[in-house]
C-alpha cells in the first residue's frame, strides 16, 4: 500500500493527477485476489489435466503399434494362402474355358450349315409355290369344266349315233388323254369313245383322278397337234352341239394347258430337289441339337467353377482390406506420433510449465491482481515503477519471500495472443499500454472507469460489445429506466461523458449495494431484480479527472490516454495509409490475417486436444478421429507456414513503412506538446481527433518529392508547420514564443542535439546572489550566475575571461541588441543553448529576444514571424462539428469579423440567418431555441460571454453535440469567452474547447499601432462632426494617444498600473461623444469637466486603486492642456500634437511623427523596459520548467530521483532552520511596553509560527517520503513546491509578501531570523532598523508615531510620518536616532535618489532598483508637514506593489511631481 501511495504522489505531482487508494480499495483487491486465484487455479488445473491427457493418448498410441505390426505378419501369412488356392482355381477354371470355346467353335459352324440349307429349302419351296401358283387357274377351269359333267349330260351325249365332227374330236382327245402310259390308241372313233364313257361313272371318276402332273409328252404332242389345232375345238362353239361335249373340250384345253404350265417350270424337279432338302436339314439339326446339349453341360460345370471363384475373391479381398487397415492404422498411429512429436515436446513441457506455475501461481495472481487494482488510473513509466520497482522487490523482501514468476507480465497472466489478437481486430490500438488496459477492463472486479479523452477506448468498446452496448450519458431523458431494464436483463451499460461528479442516484449501482441475500439493487427509487451478468462500463472524456476517493474506491480507473508510441503507431499508420495505400492496406489485411491465424491456431490446438481427451482408449481404429487429428495438425503447420510467409511479408512491409517512422514520431511528439499547453492557461484544449485532421490536410498538402527521403523531410516539415500555425492562432501572444521554445527544446531533445542537464541549468537558473560583482557593468546577481556557471565544465574560466578583458564584455553586455552580438574570445564558439545561458546570465532582460532568435535559427525564420490568420481561411476549417472559440481579450471585439464574413456569405440578422445571442440575464433558453433552429436550417449562432453562465456549460456542451449530428452543413457556431484569470477559476468544459478552433484576437502592442488603432474607431464624418472643429480634433488626437498610453502601459506590469484594467475601445468613443456633447454645449472648452468625466468616469470607472486613480488624473492633466491647439503640447518627446488634419493626414502624422517604441512614450524611464523584459523572460522560463516533465527535467543522465531531490533540499533547509524564540525568556527581560518592544515581541511570534510551520510540514513530509506516513495532499503540495524551487503556499500564508525563489527566500527569513536575534538581546532599538526585514513594516513605522506623539504629547490623529534621506549608509550609523527612527533596506524603482541634492532624480540606465541611503523616519503635527516640491512616493513590500502597500513617504523634487506619477515612481521594501 505505501509503496503504491508514494506513486500516487509522484504522480500527482509530475502528472497532476489524483490518484486515491483507500481501505476499501485493499478490500476490492482482497476480493479479486480470492476470484482470481480460484479461477486461475481451476483454469491450470483443467489445462494440465487435458494435457496430460494428450500426451496420455500417445503413448498409448506409440504402445498400441506394436502389437498391430504383430497382428498384421499372421494376417498377411493367411493372405498368401487365400492367393496361392484363388491362382489353382484360375488354372482349371482356364482350362475348362478352352474346351468350353473349342465346343462353341464347331456349333457355330454347324449352326451355320444348318442355316444354309434352311435358306436352300426356303428358296425352293417358294419357287415351287410360285410356279404352282401359276397352273393352278388351268387346273381350276379343267375342274370347273368337270364341275359341268353329269352322268345325265354324259348318258345324253354317248346317245349320240353320230354327232358332228367337232364332238368326235373332243373325245377322241378325251381317249389320247386317258391312254395309259402315252399309248396313244389308233382307234379314236366316235364308237370308241363311246365304249370308254359306257361306264358313266368310272369315266367321270377317271376324268377326276386324271394324273394331271405326269401326262406323257407324246400324248401331250398328239392332243396339241391333231386336236387342238382344230379351229372349232373351242368349248363355246362345242356348247352349240352338245354341252357334255363343251365340258369335256374345257377340260381338254386346260389340262394341256396346265401341263405345259407345269412341265415349263420343272415343277417336278424342284419338288424332287425340296424334298431332298429337307431331309438334309432334319439330319442337320439332329446334329446341333447334340452339340447344343453337350454345351450346355460344360457351362453350367463353368458357372460352378466362377461362383467358387467368386467368394475366394471376395474373401481374399476383405481380408486384403483387413491388411491395409492394419497398415494403415499402424501408418496413422505413425503418423500421429511422428505429427504430434513437436506438440508432444510443448505439451510436456507446458505441463512441466505448468506444475512450476503451480508453485507461483498465489504470489503471481497477488501480482496480477494488485496490477488490476491499482495500475489502471497511472501512465505507462508509473505501471512498470509499481510493479518492478515496488511490489516485485517488496513481495522478494518478506521474511517468508512470496514466490513468483521471474519478470511476471501480469497481461500473459489473463491473456493470451488469440485474445489480444481478437482485440486488436475489434479495434484496440496495438500498443502495450492499451493491451493492459483492455485486460483491466476485462478482469476487474469493481465498474471500470475509462479515463478517454482521445475516445480510443470508447471506440473498442463500442466496437467490441456492438448492438449489446446500452449507451447513455448521464442526465439524458429515461436512462435511470434504460439503466433498471439493463440491470434486470443483465446487459452491458456503458455510460459516458462522465463529469467529475456522479449522479447519487447511481450509488448503490456503484457500490453494487445489494439488498434481499444480493438478489435486488435499488436503481432510482425502484427494487430492482440484480442479474449476476450485468456490467457497468463508465467513461470520461476529461483528461484529467479528479474523482473523489469514495468513487475511486468503487471504480477501478483505467488510464486509456493515448501514449507517445502508441499514438506514433496510428500516425503512421494515418501518412502510410495516405502517402502508400496499397502498403497500409497490404499491412492492415496483414496484421488481421496474423490476428486470424493466432485465433485459428488456438482454436486448433484446442480442437486437437478437445478431440485426444474426449477419444476413447481404442481410438486408433476412429480413422475420421485419426484423420481429423491430422488436418487439424495440416492446417496449424500450413497456419504456421503462412505466418512465416506473413511475418516475411510483414518485414518487408514494415521497412517500406518504417521511412515513414519520423513523420509520426514527430507528429505524436508534437500532439504531446500540443496536449501539455493546458499546463500554461486552461483555455489550451485539443482533442486527438481535431489534432489528426490537421495531420491528415498537412500530409495532403505537401509537395511531391522525387524519393521517399526527401518527402519524409518535407512532411515532416509541413506537418510541423501546420501544428504550429493551428495551435499558435489560438494562443495570446504572451505565450507563442513559450510554445515555440517549447517546440524547439523538444526536437532538439529527441534528436540529442542539446544536453538535458544544459537545459534544466538554462530553465531553473537556480543562483544563489551571494557574490559582490567587481565590474561596474555587471549587476551581483550576474556576476553570481557567472560564478555558479563557472563551476561547470562547460564553462570553466567564464569568470576569468571576463575579468580578464572587460573592455570586449562591456561593450557586449552594454550594447542595445546583445543578442545579436558576438561572444569575445574562444566563447563565441559554444553552442546555441550554452549562449543562452551565458545571455540569461548577462542581460536577462534580452532573453525573449535571444530566445527568439535561437527558435529562428534551429526551426526556421517562419516560426518566429508573427503572422496573423485571416479570419475567413479559420473558418474554413470549421464545420458544425467543429465551432469556432474567441479568447477574449481586454478591448477587442471579434465579433466584427464574424458579422462582416456573414455579410459576405448572406448570413446576417436582417436575413434571420445570424443569431446573436449574449449570454447572461436568462439568456440560455433564447441560445438553445437559436441553436435547434440553426442546426435545422443552416444558420449561424453567435454565443457571447459564455463564461458568464457556469451553471448551463454542461447543458452547452451536450447540445453543441446533439446538434451537430445530423445538422445542415451550413450550421456554425461561434463563441466568445474570457479566459479565467487562475486556473481554479477556469470553468469552460474540456469538451467545448478542444473540439473548437481557437481564436485569440488581441489588442495591438506598441503605441504606433495601439495609437492607429484608437483612430480606427473614428473616420472623417466623426472629424467633422462638431463645429468647433479644430478644438475637436485636436482633443480628440491626446484623447486616442491617451487611450494608447492606457492601454499599452498594461505591459510593464506592476511599475504600469498596481492592479490590470479591460480599458476598452467603448471607454474611448463613448469619451469622444461626450467631448463632442460638452463642446456643441459650452463657448470654453471645460476642461475640469472634461478631464473628471474621461478621468473619474469613462476610464476611471474601471480603477480599484487609488494610486493608479492619480496616474490616469496625472496624464490627463498632461495630456489635456489649452496649450495644445497652438502646437506646444509634447505628447512625448518629439511627438507634438499635430494641427488641424483630415483623417488621413492624422494617421500619416502618426508613422512620420511618431518616435521609435520606447517606454518614454508612456512617461516611464527606459529601465521600465528592462525590469518588464526581464519579468517576462523569467516568467517564460519558469512556464518552460513546468512544461517539462519532471523526469525529462531531472534529465537521464541525473542520478538523483525526485524524492532524493526533495530529500536533499528538504535536509538542507532544516538543517540550517533556527530554534524557535523562546517568549517567555524575551518578555521577561524587561517590564517595558513601549509600541518597539511590542513591535519586536510580535515579529518573533510571527516567526514562531513560520518556523514551527516549517519545521512541521517538512518532518511529515520526511515521514511520508520514508512510507512511514500516508503522503497527504498539502503533503505532495510541498513536494512538487520544493522540487521546483517555489516557496509553499502553506509557508507563504504565514510569512510575508515575496517574488523571491525558494532558496533566496530561505536566505531571507534566515537574516531576519538573525536581525531578530540581535534586537531581542537586549530589546534595545538597534541603531539602523532594517524594515525590509519585519513581517509588519506598517506596525513598525505606526510605532514611530505613537512613541513621538505620546513623547510631545500630541493627538494621534493629527500627527503624520516625514521622512528625510540621509547621505549616509547603514555602516555608518552606530547609535539609534534621537527622534524616531533609522531605517534602511529600500529601494527606489523607476528613479534614483541624488544623495548629494537629496532629491528625486532620472534613474541611470540599467540601474533598475537602486538601493536608498539610510532614511530617518519621524512624526511630525500635521500642519507642519512640508508640502512643496514633494513627491508623494508609495511604499510597497514587493515589485507586485499594489495588494502589499505599506505607507506613503513624502520625497523631495526639483522636478514636476507628475512625471515621477507618469514614470511610476515608488519605493520598494524588496527586490
Amino acid at each position: 500500500m505505501c509503496g503504491h501511495l508514494s506513486v500516487n504522489i509522484k504522480y500527482q505531482q509530475n502528472e497532476k493527477h489524483f490518484n486515491y487508494t483507500t481501505p476499501k480499495s485493499f478490500l476490492e483487491f482482497m476480493k479479486l485476489y480470492g476470484n482470481l486465484l480460484g479461477k486461475k487455479r481451476t483454469e491450470l488445473t483443467q489445462k494440465m489435466e487435458r494435457l496430460e491427457n494428450g500426451l496420455q493418448k500417445l503413448q498409448t498410441t506409440a504402445s498400441q503399434v506394436e502389437d498391430l505390426k504383430a497382428k498384421l505378419a499372421v494376417q498377411e501369412v493367411e493372405l498368401w494362402q487365400r492367393n496361392t488356392d484363388i491362382e489353382a482355381l484360375l488354372d482349371k477354371i482356364g482350362q475348362q474355358t478352352d474346351k468350353l470355346n473349342q465346343e462353341r467353335a464347331v456349333a457355330d459352324e454347324e449352326e451355320q450349315k444348318v442355316a444354309a440349307i434352311q435358306a436352300e429349302v426356303t428358296k425352293q419351296q417358294q419357287e415351287t409355290e410360285e410356279d404352282l401358283a401359276k397352273a393352278e387357274p388351268a387346273l381350276q377351269a379343267a375342274n370347273a369344266a368337270l364341275n359341268t359333267l353329269n352322268r345325265l349330260n354324259l348318258t345324253e351325249l354317248r346317245t349320240f349315233p353320230n354327232p358332228p365332227a367337232i364332238v368326235t374330236n373332243v373325245s377322241a382327245a378325251v381317249l389320247v388323254l386317258l391312254s395309259p402310259q402315252g399309248r396313244i390308241p389308233k382307234d379314236r372313233s366316235w364308237k370308241a369313245s363311246k365304249m370308254v364313257m359306257s361306264k358313266v361313272d368310272d369315266f367321270l371318276q377317271a376324268l377326276v383322278n386324271f394324273d394331271k402332273e405326269h401326262i406323257p409328252e407324246a400324248t401331250v404332242r398328239c392332243v396339241r397337234d391333231e386336236h387342238l389345232s382344230d379351229p372349232e375345238f373351242n368349248p363355246e362353239f362345242v356348247r352349240q352341239k352338245s354341252s357334255a361335249a363343251a365340258g369335256l373340250c374345257a377340260w381338254v384345253i386346260n389340262i394341256i394347258r396346265f401341263h405345259e404350265i407345269f412341265v415349263f417350270c420343272e415343277v417336278e424337279m424342284k419338288r424332287m430337289c425340296l424334298a431332298q432338302a429337307n431331309a438334309d436339314l432334319a439330319e442337320a439339326a439332329e446334329k446341333l441339337e447334340v452339340i447344343r446339349k453337350k454345351l450346355a453341360e460344360l457351362d453350367s460345370s463353368l458357372e460352378t467353377l466362377t461362383t467358387a471363384f467368386e467368394k475366394a475373391t471376395s474373401e481374399k479381398l476383405r481380408f486384403q482390406e483387413e491388411v491395409n487397415r492394419t497398415n494403415k492404422t499402424i501408418e496413422l498411429a505413425n503418423r500421429l506420433v511422428k505429427g504430434l512429436e513437436s506438440e508432444n515436446v510443448r505439451w510436456a513441457h507446458s505441463v512441466a510449465q505448468y506444475h512450476e506455475q503451480e508453485e507461483t501461481l498465489s504470489g503471481d495472481v497477488l501480482l496480477t491482481a494488485a496490477f488490476i487494482s491499482y495500475a489502471g488510473s497511472f501512465s505507462k513509466k508509473y505501471r512498470k515503477e509499481l510493479l518492478d520497482n515496488l511490489w516485485m522487490p517488496f513481495l522478494r523482501s518478506q521474511k517468508i519471500p512470496i514466490l513468483m514468476t521471474d519478470g511476471l507480465d501480469p497481461v500473459l497472466m489473463l491473456t493470451d495472443d488469440a485474445m489480444v489478437a481478437q482485440w486488436n481486430n475489434e479495434g484496440l490500438p496495438g500498443d502495450k499500454m492499451s493491451t493492459q488496459n483492455a485486460t483491466i477492463l476485462t478482469n476487474c472486479e469493481r465498474w471500470p472507469l475509462l479515463i478517454d479523452p482521445q475516445l480510443q477506448g470508447i471506440k473498442w468498446i463500442k466496437s467490441r460489445y456492438g448492438n449489446n452496448l446500452k449507451v447513455i450519458s448521464l442526465g439524458q431523458r429515461g436512462y435511470v429506466d434504460v439503466i433498471e431494464q439493463a440491470v434486470v436483463a443483465g446487459d452491458t451499460v456503458l455510460i459516458e461523458n462522465l463529469e467529475e461528479t456522479i449522479d447519487p442516484v447511481i450509488d448503490p449501482l456503484l457500490g453494487r449495494h445489494t439488498i434481499k441475500k444480493g438478489s435486488c439493487i435499488k436503481v432510482g427509487d425502484k427494487e430492482c431484480f440484480f442479474h449476476p451478468g450485468f456490467r457497468l462500463i463508465l467513461h470520461t472524456k476529461l483528461a484529467n479527472p479528479h474523482y473523489k476517493p469514495e468513487i475511486q474506491a468503487q471504480t477501478t480507473l483505467i488510464n486509456f490516454t493515448v501514449t507517445r508510441d502508441g499514438l506514433e503507431d496510428q500516425l503512421l499508420a494515418q501518412v502510410v495509409n495516405q502517402e502508400r495505400p496499397d502498403l497500409e492496406h497490404l499491412k492492415s489485411e496483414l496484421t488481421k490475417q496474423q490476428n486470424m491465424f493466432k485465433i485459428e491456431l488456438k482454436l486448433l490446438e484446442d480442437e486437437l486436444l478437445t478431440r485426444l481427451s474426449a477419444a476413447d482408449s481404442n481410438f486408433l481404429g476412429d480413422n475420421v478421429l485419426v484423420e481429423k487429428l491430422e488436418t487439424t495438425k495440416h492446417t496449424a503447420a500450413e497456419i504456421e507456414m503462412k505466418v512465416l510467409e506473413a511475418k516475411v511479408n510483414e518485414v518487408m512491409i514494415n521497412e517500406a513503412r518504417e521511412h515513414y517512422r519520423p513523420v509520426a514520431v514527430r507528429a505524436s511528439l508534437l500532439y504531446f506538446i500540443m496536449n501539455d499547453l493546458n499546463k500554461i492557461n486552461a483555455m489550451y484544449q485539443f482533442s486527438l481527433k481535431a489534432f489528426n485532421v490537421v495531420f491528415h490536410k498537412a500530409v495532403a498538402m505537401a509537395e511531391a518529392a522525387e524519393d521517399v527521403k526527401s518527402r519524409v523531410n518535407i512532411l515532416i516539415d509541413c506537418v510541423t508547420y501546420s501544428t504550429f500555425n493551428y495551435i499558435s492562432r489560438g494562443l495570446f501572444e504572451r505565450d507563442k514564443l513559450t510554445f515555440t521554445a517549447q517546440l524547439a527544446f523538444q526536437l532538439l531533445l529527441m534528436s540529442k542535439e542539446i544536453n538535458v542537464r544544459e537545459l534544466d541549468f538554462l530553465l531553473r537558473f537556480n543562483i544563489e546572489h551571494s557574490y559582490v560583482s567587481p565590474l561596474e557593468f555587471l549587476s551581483n546577481s550576474a556576476w553570481s550566475a557567472i560564478k555558479v556557471m563557472s563551476f561547470t565544465d562547460e564553462f570553466r574560466g567564464l569568470d576569468r575571461d571576463i575579468e580578464g578583458s572587460p573592455k570586449r564584455w562591456k561593450k557586449m553586455v552594454e550594447s542595445e541588441c546583445p543578442e545579436k552580438e558576438k561572444f569575445p574570445q574562444e566563447w563565441k564558439g559554444k553552442s546555441s543553448l550554452q549562449k543562452l545561458i551565458m545571455m540569461r546570465a548577462l542581460r536577462p532582460d534580452r532573453m525573449t529576444y535571444a530566445l527568439r532568435n535561437f527558435v529562428e535559427e534551429k526551426l526556421g525564420v517562419k516560426y518566429t514571424e508573427g503572422r496573423k490568420t485571416e479570419f475567413a481561411k479559420s473558418f474554413r476549417e470549421s464545420g458544425p462539428a467543429s465551432p469556432v472559440f474567441f479568447i477574449l481579450s481586454p478591448g477587442v471585439d471579434p465579433l466584427k469579423d464574424v458579422e462582416s464574413l456573414g455579410g459576405k456569405l448572406g448570413f446576417t440578422i436582417d436575413l434571420g440567418k445570424l443569431h446573436n445571442v449574449s449570454l447572461g440575464q436568462g439568456q440560455e433558453a433564447v441560445a438553445e431555441v437559436a441553436m435547434e433552429k440553426a442546426a435545422k436550417e443552416g444558420h449561424w449562432v453567435i454565443l457571447q460571454n459564455i463564461h458568464l453562465v457556469g451553471r448551463w456549460l454542461g447543458s452547452l456542451e451536450k447540445l453543441l453535440e446533439r446538434c451537430c449530428e445530423g445538422s445542415h452543413p451550413d450550421y456554425r457556431v461561434f463563441m466568445s469567452a474570457e479566459p479565467a484569470s487562475t486556473p481554479q477559476e477556469h470553468i469552460i468544459p474540456q469538451g467545448i474547447l478542444e473540439n473548437a478552433i481557437k481564436i485569440t484576437n488581441e489588442p495591438p502592442t506598441g503605441m504606433l499601432a495601439n495609437l492607429h488603432a484608437a483612430l480606427d474607431n473614428f473616420d472623417q464624418d466623426i472629424l467633422d462632426q462638431c463645429s468647433r472643429e479644430q478644438e475637436f480634433k485636436t482633443i480628440l488626437f491626446s484623447l486616442c494617444y491617451f487611450h494608447a498610453c492606457v492601454a499599452e502601459r498594461r505591459k510593464f506590469g506592476p511599475q504600469g498600473w498596481n492592479r490590470k484594467y479591460p480599458f476598452n475601445t467603448g471607454d474611448l468613443t463613448i469619451s469622444v461623444n461626450v467631448l463632442y456633447n460638452y463642446l456643441e454645449a459650452n463657448a470654453q472648452v471645460p476642461w475640469e469637466d472634461l478631464r473628471y468625466l474621461f478621468g473619474e468616469i469613462m476610464y476611471g470607472g474601471h480603477i480599484t486603486d487609488d494610486w493608479d486613480r492619480r496616474l490616469c488624473r496625472t496624464y490627463l492633466e498632461e495630456y489635456m492642456q489649452p496649450n495644445q491647439f497652438d502646437r506646444k503640447l509634447a505628447l512625448a518627446p518629439g511627438f507634438v500634437v499635430p494641427s488641424n488634419l483630415d483623417y488621413q493626414g492624422y494617421h500619416d502624422f502618426i508613422d512620420e511623427m511618431l518616435p521609435h517604441e520606447s517606454p518614454v512614450h508612456y512617461g516611464l524611464h527606459p529601465n521600465a523596459e528592462i525590469e518588464f523584459l526581464t519579468v517576462t523572460s523569467d516568467n517564460l522560463f519558469h512556464t518552460l520548467l513546468e512544461l517539462q516533465s519532471p523526469d525529462a527535467v531531472m534529465g537521464e543522465g541525473a542520478s538523483q530521483t525526485l524524492e532524493e531531490k526533495v530529500k536533499t533540499i528538504l535536509d538542507e533547509v532544516l538543517e540550517k532552520l533556527p530554534e524557535e524564540y523562546n517568549m517567555s525568556d524575551i518578555t521577561s527581560k524587561t517590564a517595558e511596553r513601549s509600541p518597539y518592544i511590542l513591535v519586536c515581541f510580535q515579529e518573533c511570534e510571527r516567526m514562531n509560527t513560520l518556523i514551527f510551520e516549517i519545521r512541521r510540514s517538512l518532518k511529515e513530509l520526511d515521514l511520508g517520503l520514508k512510507g512511514e506516513l500516508a503522503i497527504s495532499s498539502e503533503m505532495e503540495k510541498l513536494q512538487t513546491a520544493l522540487f521546483f524551487d517555489n516557496v509553499p503556499d502553506t509557508w507563504t500564508k504565514l510569512a510575508y509578501p515575496s517574488t523571491y525563489s525558494l532558496a533566496i527566500w530561505y536566505n531571507d527569513v534566515l537574516q531576519r531570523c538573525k536581525e531578530l536575534d540581535s534586537w531581542t538581546q537586549d530589546l534595545s532599538l538597534p541603531s539602523v532598523v532594517w524594515l525590509s526585514g519585519l513581517f509588519n513594516p506598517q506596525s513598525f513605522l505606526t510605532a514611530v508615531m505613537q512613541s513621538l506623539a505620546r513623547k510631545n504629547e500630541w493627538p494621534l490623529d493629527k500627527v503624520n510620518l516625514t521622512v528625510d534621506v540621509t547621505k549616509k549608509f547603514k555602516e555608518e550609523f552606530n547609535q539609534p536616532a534621537r527622534e524616531g527612527a533609522y531605517v534602511y533596506g529600500l529601494y527606489m524603482e523607476g528613479a534614483r535618489w541624488d544623495t548629494q541634492a537629496g532629491v528625486i532624480t532620472e534613474a541611470r540606465l540599467k540601474e533598475l532598483t537602486p538601493s536608498m541611503p539610510v532614511i530617518s523616519v519621524r512624526a511630525v503635527p500635521n500642519d507642519r508637514q512640508e508640502t512643496r516640491n514633494i513627491y508623494e512616493c508609495p511604499l510597497y513590500k514587493t515589485k507586485i506593489r499594489g495588494p502589499t502597500y505599506v505607507w506613503t513617504f513624502s520625497l523631495k523634487t526639483r522636478e514636476r511631481p507628475a512625471k515621477w506619477v507618469l514614470a511610476g515612481v515608488a519605493l520598494l521594501l524588496s527586490v
